[in-house]
């Protein structure tokens, strides 16, 4: 049952920024009072009141971010797990046919009420793992009425979970079938097309692009996002995935909030990133699911001055987990984050891959009250434990939720 709360009390460790001190927070006890649906004020004392929220000497951190997902799509891909367990490579299956030109087939033929019932249910599986707030992109659909059909889906599916989205649209996530021999026609598509139509009927708050070898160079990435900035959406780049294709630096120099994947990045791509505002979002689940051993090198740009953003990058092909504090864990293992920075990548630094840092990722006075408390007893339990769901309580706006 959902219930509006005064706020959560009886609070064991609690971790979040600070955006006074630029730091990390690691206090014990007390009580975060809510009014409405921000965070107002933390007090010392404990409260016996029903409307507060009993933590039980439990870990509460903010609500965590993911920033990066894919979940409208109409079937899954096992077959290509499986393929790729035989040795078959991500690359090897898309050539010949599978991979995202595989969805695109499937998601041309789902109804858009189908279509939502599936996004709304892998909404909901992530909001009982923790995530409060999740960026969704289009990208399978790669036509007029199916990347349309798709934003329109993100959107029904949303106002019927608790979870709070963001849509992205990814008409340029690979070139369809039927203009593999002529792509030019597809990217004037996007273009003078798709990017207008998305704008004006208010279905996405990004664009982004597949900035990779085989897909969309940097100049055609440079030319389809210039149109997504002039109509008016922010812009996001998958860059720098396989091979460096020049796409984190094209991020940077363009304004994009996020550039995301980035195990290719070299450092003069570091650089670029370091000394502009735009955040480099890591997806180690891919690298892991892929079994692949390309890390993206995150301990060299959290100490070249790179904001670090982490996602789940779920999707049919190369990740199918909701689970951010498995992405986490990973960041842990294979990109030597500890578990204080994985956390802060999870909130703070997911907060700001979407420009919303001043409002949510934090545990601070007039931030939304997304929360959640956990089973465990301090933050270092949160990627220790893994392939199990330590959520007690998530709260979305000062409402409990689960």
């Amino acid at each position: 049952m959902i219930k509006a709360l005064k706020g959560v009390t009886n609070l064991g460790q609690w971790v979040s920024w600070n955006p006074i001190t630029g730091q990390m927070d690691v206090r014990q006890g007390g009580t975060w009072i809510i009014e409405d649906d921000l965070l107002v004020e933390y007090r010392s004392q404990n409260y016996k009141d029903l409307n507060f929220l009993d933590a039980g000497g439990r870990l509460l951190t903010p609500g965590l971010i993911d920033p990066h997902t894919h979940p409208a799509f109409a079937s899954t891909r096992e077959i290509e797990f499986e393929l790729r367990s035989q040795g078959k490579s991500y690359q090897e299956i898309a050539a010949s046919g599978g991979g995202i030109r595989n969805s695109v087939r499937q998601l041309r033929e789902i109804t858009e009420l189908d279509l939502s019932a599936l996004i709304r249910n892998r909404l909901n599986q992530m909001l009982a793992h923790g995530t409060t707030t999740v960026e969704c992109k289009s990208g399978y659909g790669l036509s007029t009425e199916s990347e349309l059909k798709s934003l329109r889906a993100i959107r029904s599916a949303s106002l019927q979970s608790e979870i709070q989205t963001f849509s992205t649209f990814l008409g340029a996530h690979e070139v369809p079938d039927e203009y593999r021999q002529d792509r030019e026609t597809y990217i004037n598509l996007l273009i003078n097309e798709m990017i207008p139509l998305v704008s004006e009927l208010k279905l996405a708050d990004f664009c982004d692009v597949f900035c990779e070898e085989g897909v969309f160079s940097a100049g055609e990435t440079e030319k389809i996002l210039e149109s997504a900035k002039s109509n008016g959406l922010k812009l996001r780049f998958h860059a720098d995935e396989f091979v460096s294709s020049g796409g984190a630096e094209l991020a940077a120099k363009m304004g994009a909030l996020s550039a995301d994947h980035l195990m290719a990045i070299t450092d003069k791509g570091i650089q670029a990133l370091a000394a502009s505002d735009t955040v480099a979002t890591l997806l180690p689940g891919t690298t892991f699911f892929l079994g692949s051993k390309s890390w993206a090198p995150a301990r060299k740009m959290i100490d070249a001055g790179v904001t670090v953003a982490l996602a789940t990058d779920f999707n049919p092909g190369s990740n199918m987990s909701l689970s951010m504090p498995f992405i986490m864990t990973l960041a842990v293992i294979y990109l030597k984050l500890t578990p204080l920075e994985a956390l802060q990548a999870a909130t703070v630094g997911a907060a700001k891959s979407l420009g919303i840092a001043e409002t949510r990722g934090c545990l601070a006075s007039g931030f939304q009250a997304d929360l959640v408390v956990w089973d465990a007893d301090n933050y270092r339990q949160l990627p220790y434990f893994y392939g199990i769901n330590q959520v007690s309580t998530v709260i979305v706006q000062g409402k409990h939720i689960i």
